[in-house]
């Protein structure tokens, strides 16, 4: 188990290094070992309205680096959104929860809900819509292609073709349609108060039902007033304050 440990560590040190491979503000700062000033340099080009999974992506780092788990695990879950199929932000994810307090197994899921999630979120939104236009473009030149050959084989081919390349198409925006709505249905966010009281009702007055810690992700379900309801992967639910998480 230690050896596993240690390759991740060396894994996760390296990965940022050889990671989204542009350079940005900030990215020097990191290399160099200066990592409250990569963070800073990152944060100013999300504050000027700036957004990119290599960002977020290079802000988790940042923010891993200076013991903040809970910002870490917000700012690689934001880089999640924009390019889901992405392993290295996935397996960053996974490491950055190993130093969090709470151990949440997920309930069993039915596989081909599981299949599905995993089939539409495996290409990002962004390459979705790329490859819809490339393919449905190609369908169309494929096209003219068969309406001025005079060869019945080619004829043939180009026609099938352009069908086919019109069909992928079809299902990239179809994917792209589900992925955007997946997201917009499941709001997350991460908690950051350091031990968080999960009530039975949205008031003071409501039952204790356990308690959730900083870095752990929740769904947020509902809100009343200034409180939030939530469910955890193992389907427990409750409520707590709005105030202790931030939303991804």
């Amino acid at each position: 188990m230690k050896f596993k440990q240690l390759l991740y560590l060396f894994l996760f040190i390296v990965l940022p290094l050889i990671s989204f491979g542009k350079d940005m503000p900030g990215d020097a700062a990191y290399a160099k070992g200066q990592y409250q000033e990569a963070r800073d340099s990152y944060k100013k080009l999300i504050n000027a309205g700036n957004a990119s999974a290599a960002l977020y992506f290079n802000m988790g780092n940042a923010c891993f680096k200076t013991d903040d788990i809970p910002s870490a695990i917000l700012y690689y879950e934001k880089a999640r959104i924009l390019s889901p199929g992405d392993e290295d932000i996935n397996f960053n994810i996974r490491f950055a929860n190993q130093k969090t307090t709470d151990r949440i197994e997920d309930a069993p899921e039915f596989f081909l809900f599981k299949w599905w999630r995993g089939f539409i979120l495996s290409i990002s939104l962004s390459a979705l819509a790329i490859l819809s236009i490339i393919a449905i473009a190609l369908a169309g030149l494929t096209l003219v292609w068969y309406l001025f050959s005079q060869s019945e084989n080619i004829k043939k081919a180009t026609f099938y073709a352009a069908i086919t390349l019109f069909l992928v198409g079809i299902v990239f925006i179809f994917m792209g349609n589900r992925q955007s709505a997946y997201f917009e249905t499941h709001k997350q966010a991460i908690v950051f108060g350091s031990s968080v009281t999960v009530k039975s009702t949205p008031n003071d007055g409501g039952k204790t039902l356990f308690l959730i810690h900083a870095g752990t992700k929740v769904n947020v379900t509902g809100s009343s007033n200034n409180q939030i309801k939530i469910s955890l992967g193992n389907g427990s639910t409750g409520w707590i304050a709005a105030s202790e998480v931030k939303e991804i």
